[in-house]
């Protein structure tokens, strides 16, 4: 049973893309590997870009500066 866990920011992805994106992962599993859909689970995550860093920079400090 694959347990995929994808994480985003939350900005910009709409119901229809991320359907879309747990579809296609789904897809891509059962193609690649011989994975059971019915079993594949893909959970989204998003998370406020003020929780996500890098480089010791929020998302949104550095989409601010242009790092």
């Amino acid at each position: 049973m694959p347990y995929v866990n994808i994480k985003i920011t939350r900005e910009g992805a709409t119901p229809e893309k991320k359907a879309q994106l747990i579809r296609e992962v789904t897809e891509s599993l059962q193609r690649l590997l011989g994975k059971n859909p019915q079993t594949t689970v893909v959970v989204i995550e998003e998370v406020e870009t003020d929780n996500w860093g890098i480089g010791g920079v929020t998302v949104t400090e550095r989409r601010k500066t242009g790092l």
